[in-house]
């Protein structure tokens, strides 16, 4: 009996479901219909029919228009707050890839030049860098930074150097310039500790400090303006017919081949630590500390990486960040694969653990210009050449005693170089429309470019590589003159942490003596 009624009670339900169903207006009916794709959701067909006390169409659309803006705005700040995380694996990787004696100074360094570099940014190196970019065309097209300093030259202007936004004051504080504000402070941030792991373990700090006040505010910004600032670099295209101008979607030389060309400099004006080369030549290897705080550290920028370039697009409704994404995975693994078999096969026939994180590195780093440009298959092929370079580069830089205890020269500075001259070969002409106000999309020589986009290329990283040494140069004197740069041997044989920080990285240990057995003269 009660399996009867139960019968009669679901016959008497479906019965009512079917004519609520049947009464159901159509367009009703069809708005609550799954639609997986996502293609049939918020279509003008969703416009209500115009009604006493409706909204209008005008304000339907500034309705879309003001979320598709907010949209552009959360994508920007959260990468950006995935890249201010990286600040993390940078100072993990050169921490543990330098001595324990000095695992406090190194991560002082990489914790002090984030604010450091901010301030300085705030200051005015923002205003230097974007205060005559022009609209925003993604954040809402405001256009209130249009103040480039500008000269003529062969009848064509050069921009030089932005000149409004200081402070974040009058034409800067704007919404949209804040988000731009915040985004591009981390990048900034990024090339600015690049050096403190060329320069680890024999870098004074009061040095480090002059530094990282001038990085933010002077050093980084002028080749920055010169590329996505709006100034003369940028400006190769349209002034002369270089394809686009001099490209770099998210930073190889913007960001990364600065701060190995500072790192390359600092390095090299520094000279090499205390018993690293003997006076035949040869070279003393100096171990790392911490394998796993390396690792763990290039893993977390890795991870940060996706903000770095997918949110380059400063759109998160720019769907080309799919492909920004997977691209910027698939040259870390080639970068990091090819750098473990090219040492294992041909270099020590060992799996450097050290050299398999900087390869991924460098994969990175190469991708970071072309990202947006080049098709899956050319990712792999750039970071796989990325992963031998950085190899490499690494024996050359340390044949010429070039100390640089972490890498970062070859992992940022060679690699940014390539990164950019890569989009000149391989960028793909599938997107870039309008780059740099040139029409068209972006094509390198491999599919039919010419030689015009990579002429732009060679053209910017040789300018990059000149500016930033002449203003390291520069830097560099100043805090000589004021401060001295480099420690003491005393202080560099001990372990900088007790004398320059106060304190140690690892409580309880023991500080190494001058011993001429131990640690041979240079």
């Amino acid at each position: 009996m009660i399996k009867y009624k139960l019968t009669y009670t679901l016959l008497i339900i479906a019965t009512f479901a079917l004519l609520l169903t049947a009464a159901m207006p159509a367009n009703a009916y069809a708005q609550n219909q799954p639609d997986p794709s996502g293609t049939k959701t918020g279509t003008i067909a969703d416009v209500p029919a115009a009604k006493p006390g409706s909204p209008t169409l005008q304000e339907i659309g500034d309705a879309a228009g003001h979320n598709r803006v907010a949209i552009n705005f959360m994508w920007t700040l959260i990468t950006g707050f995935l890249v201010m995380f990286m600040q993390a694996g940078f100072a993990m990787v050169e921490s543990g890839l330098t001595r324990a004696k000095n695992a406090a100074h190194t991560m002082a360094m990489n914790f002090m030049i984030y604010p450091l570099g901010m301030l300085g940014f705030y200051l005015c190196g923002f205003a230097f860098m974007f205060g005559g970019v022009g609209p925003l065309a993604t954040l809402g097209g405001y256009s209130g930074l249009s103040h480039e300093i500008t000269i003529n030259l062969f009848g064509k202007p050069f921009g030089l150097l932005g000149w409004s936004g200081f402070l974040l004051q009058g034409a800067g504080y704007d919404t949209a310039v804040f988000t731009l504000f915040l985004f591009q402070m981390v990048f900034m941030d990024t090339t600015a500790t690049i050096p403190t792991g060329a320069a680890a373990e024999r870098w004074k700090y009061s040095a480090f400090m002059i530094y990282g006040v001038c990085i933010g505010s002077i050093m980084y910004p002028i080749f920055g303006n010169w590329v996505w600032g709006g100034g003369w670099l940028a400006q190769l295209g349209t002034n002369f017919g270089l394809g686009h101008g001099h490209v770099d979607f998210a930073g190889s030389t913007v960001v990364h081949m600065q701060g190995g060309v500072i790192g390359l400099i600092y390095a090299w004006l520094l000279g090499p630590r205390y018993g690293k080369y003997n006076k035949d030549g040869s070279i003393n290897p100096v171990q790392p500390h911490s394998i796993p705080m390396a690792i763990i550290g290039t893993f977390i920028l890795a991870f940060g990486w996706f903000g770095f370039n997918p949110g380059s697009t400063l759109a998160g409704t720019d769907l080309r960040i799919s492909v920004i994404a997977v691209n910027t995975m698939l040259a870390s693994a080639t970068g990091a694969l090819a750098a473990t078999l090219w040492m294992w096969w041909f270099r020590t026939k060992k799996p450097d653990p050290s050299m398999m994180a900087n390869g991924m590195l460098a994969g990175l780093v190469a991708i970071t210009a072309p990202s947006a440009f080049v098709s899956a298959g050319g990712a792999s092929i750039i970071g796989l050449i990325s992963g031998v370079l950085v190899v490499e580069s690494v024996f050359f830089f340390d044949r010429l005693k070039i100390d640089d205890p972490v890498g970062a020269i070859s992992v940022h500075g060679v690699n940014g170089a390539w990164g950019c001259l890569s989009i000149g070969l391989f960028a793909d002409g599938t997107y870039g429309d309008g780059w740099n106000g040139v029409a068209g999309t972006v094509k390198g020589l491999f599919y039919g470019g010419g030689f015009g986009q990579l002429a732009a290329e060679i053209i910017g990283v040789l300018t990059c590589f000149v500016t930033l040494s002449v203003l390291s140069i520069i830097v560099y004197k100043i805090a000589e003159r004021l401060v001295g740069n480099r420690v003491s041997l005393e202080t560099e044989i001990g372990g900088l942490d007790i004398p320059e920080m106060g304190v140690l990285g690892y409580n309880g240990f023991e500080m190494d003596k001058i011993s001429e057995t131990t640690h041979p003269i240079n």
